[in-house]
């Protein structure tokens, strides 16, 4: 049998509330860190920020015991794969162990485990955890009970869109083997795929070695084909990465490769596309393959919480539908939620900061009765920010398309919105990157 996993209280005056939280990203960390911040009579560090002068206003104060659960052992920038994958330097900047976060590790009330949640029940409210490392069996899995959950675990996504490691040593080993063999490929690199990661990938790689032979191939006539965005997006899009020097093949796909050797006599890869044409290359990268919610901890089509596709159904206060066992106190965020808009870090960060008061909320509603004032999720229209070599492209429906190096710093700062993301979280504690 297992055994149940009791986080320590923060005093011993009364039992906390203890909040669950599945995955520790962008938008985990947030639903944390925000929850803290009002449970702690502070300003959520995501809300609006107070006019000079204004009234302070008291938040009621909770004790609370939050425990993030992540496959991984530290907070990983995804957003910045396509340059970690690209620079050793910055691969190692990327990728944060918790017991490095300040926000995390100096925080007593919030603990990480490392590990996997295999299944929740939402009527006792437990959750089976296995740490990372073991197989899954009884004798190796505990029980977590929570007073709240937070789902927050995103998308699986496939190499090389993603490091598959789930230690940080394992993952510069892993970035550090793809960045040298990009390094020394003498007939260059493709990159199948003119989505958002594609274009980044291919962008990156070429900034950061100029010598190297990029191709993007793409299947369509519009780079970002598959988003619902104004044509006049794609076609920046395509103006900055021609731009860097990336070759770009639009309106074919990949047909087949094979291994060949070269005139040298060294080994090489004879990459065939469907339009009968074909190149030379060292090594070809999949950017196309679809992304799938990693919330098989929900049971995915037995329980009404999810959709055929895995996603999960959320109401605007990000709650868990009503119909299914304490709605109310089951929350989801970020890329995993079925919801309107583009899939950004942006985006999650910003439930997570709905989702830290919503359960805030409830915490009020279940100590004094007074009715919980949620905040409401609205439709997200599409909106992009998008990295290019050293420019970058915005749209937002209300300002229009803007591009150029000013946009870059804007959206993405010096390293590919690493900085921005840790100040906004304030994952330093007051420490600005």
């Amino acid at each position: 049998m297992g055994s149940v996993f009791q986080a320590p209280a923060l005093t011993a005056q009364a039992m906390p509330f203890k909040v669950l939280v599945v995955g520790g990203s962008y938008g985990g960390l947030s639903a944390a860190l925000n929850l803290q911040d009002l449970c702690s009579g502070l300003a959520p560090r995501c809300g609006p920020k107070s006019v000079e002068g204004a009234p302070v206003i008291e938040t009621p104060q909770f004790n609370v015991d939050i425990t993030i659960v992540d496959e991984r052992d530290g907070f990983y920038h995804l957003i910045g794969s396509p340059l970690a994958l690209a620079d050793e330097d910055y691969a190692a900047k990327s990728w944060v162990k918790y017991e490095d976060v300040p926000a995390v590790s100096q925080t007593p009330n919030i603990h990480v485990l490392h590990g996997s949640i295999k299944s929740v029940d939402q009527t006792s409210k437990t959750a089976t955890y296995l740490p990372h490392g073991l197989v899954s069996s009884p004798e190796n899995t505990s029980t977590i009970s929570y007073d709240f959950l937070v789902a927050a675990s995103g998308l699986r996504r496939v190499w090389p869109v993603v490091p598959q490691s789930l230690r940080r040593k394992q993952f510069l080993f892993e970035a550090g083997d793809h960045i040298r063999a990009a390094t020394t490929a003498r007939h260059g690199v493709v990159v199948v795929g003119g989505g958002a990661v594609g274009i980044e990938m291919a962008a990156e790689l070429k900034l950061v070695q100029p010598q190297l032979k990029v191709t993007l191939v793409h299947s369509r006539d519009k780079l970002l084909s598959s988003e619902p965005l104004p044509d006049e997006v794609k076609d920046k899009s395509l103006e900055l990465l021609l731009e860097t020097g990336v070759e770009v093949r639009m309106s074919t796909r990949l047909d087949k490769t094979e291994e060949v050797v070269d005139e040298e006599g060294k080994k090489a890869i004879r990459v065939w596309f469907t339009d009968g044409e074909s190149i030379l290359a060292d090594q070809v990268s999949l950017a196309v393959s679809r992304s799938v919610p990693a919330t098989e901890f929900l049971g995915v089509n037995s329980t009404g919480v999810v959709d055929e596709e895995g996603y999960v159904k959320i109401q605007s206060s990000l709650a868990f539908p009503a119909e299914t066992p304490n709605s109310a106190d089951h929350f989801a965020i970020g890329d995993l939620v079925k919801w309107s808009g583009i899939k950004r870090c942006g985006a999650a960060m910003h439930m997570g900061y709905y989702a830290g008061n919503n359960i805030h909320q409830r915490m009020i509603e279940t100590s004094s009765g007074k009715e919980p004032a949620f905040l409401k999720l609205d439709e997200i229209p599409a909106m992009i920010g998008l990295a290019v070599g050293k420019k970058a492209v915005s749209y937002w429906p209300a300002s229009g398309v803007s591009a150029g190096e000013d946009v870059m710093q804007a959206f993405f700062g010096d390293d590919l919105g690493f900085s921005i993301c840790w100040n906004h979280l304030g994952l330093g504690n007051g420490r600005k990157l």
